[in-house]
């Protein structure tokens, strides 16, 4: 199922942007095991929308609401529901885009797959709203991948194609003025990653945080290591010399590879970059097309829409990475 993910670490993500309540189902949480809410709580907050000039306006606690699968603070071996409850919603702004796609968004290729029914408020099951069930996922691995003492932390190197932050605020400032919106680009980097995680060819760990981050809508790429720079380069300046540090641990005297060899984890940490496109939702004038009059028309879109998807998307990466990350450690233990 697409709105499924994992093996071991198995969740299912369900809802839609205006729907009374997002939420995930997930499996393969140890019993036991008691999440610490204050963290995941500090973590979810980090998303929720509404939290500064550059991000939506639409308010929401974020605040996980767990049904099932905890018994006095501890899992219990059942599957655990958190659901969200939808509190801010105003779907009658997106009525008119039941027949006129906004560009950029997947309007249009929903309506030629799931036809006149499909939820188009918020942009139903494709809305970055359903980012917030991956956090709980993701926030609840971060806490378990802790003490097995791997870290997990994401930041925005660029913005705009702007690195320096004033530089990176200022082009947030000008497209918010302008009614426009940019993108960026999201690094993560995750330490204490035993090596041997993962399988070759389509297991392979870039495969599996890959398709993690994919799940977050405005991704557009993703580059491991030395990425695409490493296509300029010679072989002898790629690769990574081997060599034994003081505790006779091998490791590499640099890491191009971003820690993963033949989709296999190497013990050095992982490093990747995920590029965002810039929100699709702007306020500036359009050209679309209705889909029921089959003639070409003007849109402005209306609504409440983030200048910058960047900003909100740093747990969602950090979320995507640790889901794959304790997937693939649950699966090496089994295997052992």
């Amino acid at each position: 199922m697409s709105n499924s993910f994992g093996e071991r670490y198995r969740f299912t993500i369900f809802g839609q942007s205006h729907a009374p309540a997002i939420g995930v189902t997930i499996e393969g949480l140890p019993t036991g095991f008691a999440p610490d809410m204050d963290k995941l709580a500090a973590f979810m907050a980090r998303r929720a929308p509404g939290q500064g000039p550059y991000t939506t306006t639409r308010k929401e606690a974020d605040a996980p609401e767990f049904v099932s699968g905890l018994v006095d603070g501890h899992t219990c071996g059942a599957p655990v529901t958190a659901i969200i409850r939808n509190t801010n919603a105003r779907s009658q702004d997106y009525e008119d885009l039941r027949h006129v796609p906004r560009p950029g968004h997947a309007d249009f290729a929903a309506a030629v797959k799931y036809g006149p029914d499909r939820d188009v408020a918020g942009g139903g099951q494709f809305s970055g709203r359903l980012t917030a069930p991956l956090c709980i996922a993701g926030a609840l691995a971060l806490q378990l991948l802790e003490e097995a003492g791997v870290s997990v932390s994401a930041r925005i190197v660029s913005i705009g194609g702007q690195t320096e932050p004033e530089a990176m605020d200022q082009a947030l400032a000008d497209a918010k003025a302008a009614g426009d919106s940019v993108g960026g680009v999201i690094e993560c980097l995750c330490r204490g990653v035993l090596p041997g995680l993962g399988e070759p060819m389509f297991g392979g760990m870039e495969n599996r945080i890959a398709q993690a981050v994919f799940a977050i809508p405005a991704v557009k790429g993703i580059e491991f290591g030395a990425g695409f720079a490493a296509a300029g380069m010679r072989g002898s300046e790629n690769n990574d010399p081997f060599y034994f540090d003081d505790l006779g641990v091998v490791r590499t005297r640099t890491n191009h590879h971003g820690g993963i060899l033949g989709g296999i984890t190497s013990g050095m940490p992982i490093l990747f970059r995920a590029a965002f496109k810039p929100t699709p939702s702007i306020g500036l004038e359009q050209d679309s097309v209705d889909l029921t009059r089959h003639e070409n028309v003007k849109l402005t879109v209306r609504g409440r829409h983030d200048p910058c998807i960047v900003l909100r998307a740093v747990p969602c990466v950090e979320a995507a990475a640790a889901v794959a990350i304790y997937d693939a450690l649950l699966e090496s233990r089994c295997v052992k």
